[in-house]
């Protein structure tokens, strides 16, 4: 099976930085796209920020210009730094890769979530 192993969340204070990693392993015949998503106590899951192995990048209009998506698909990671963080972007953060596990096939998977939280 494939995990999704993620690290970097914690607590940091308003304004600040912080940097959030996601390992994939087992079988993946080829990455589609790696991306992150959110949920916050009481609200649906919302897209993040995704990244293709084209190099094509979406983000949530909230996170535009503050939040930069990378990645290294040969090493099956994707990276999410988040910059001028607010308050409203505490959350749970998922990490999702979606890939083809046979040449016609493709199937998603999730990480387990990691807490980022903003408090002053």
């Amino acid at each position: 099976q494939v995990q999704l192993v993620e690290s970097g969340g914690g607590l940091v204070q308003p304004g600040g930085s912080l940097g959030l990693s996601c390992a994939a392993s087992g079988h993946i015949f080829r990455l589609i796209a790696m991306g992150w998503y959110r949920q916050a106590p009481g609200k649906e899951r919302e897209l993040v920020a995704t990244v293709t192995a084209g190099h094509n990048t979406d983000y949530a209009d909230s996170v535009r210009g503050r939040f930069a998506i990378s990645k290294d698909f040969t090493k099956k990671t994707v990276y999410l730094q988040m910059n001028s963080l607010k308050p409203e972007d505490t959350a749970i953060y998922f990490c999702n890769a979606r890939y083809y596990d046979t040449e016609r096939s493709w199937l998603d998977s999730w990480g387990q979530g990691t807490q980022v939280t903003v408090s002053a």
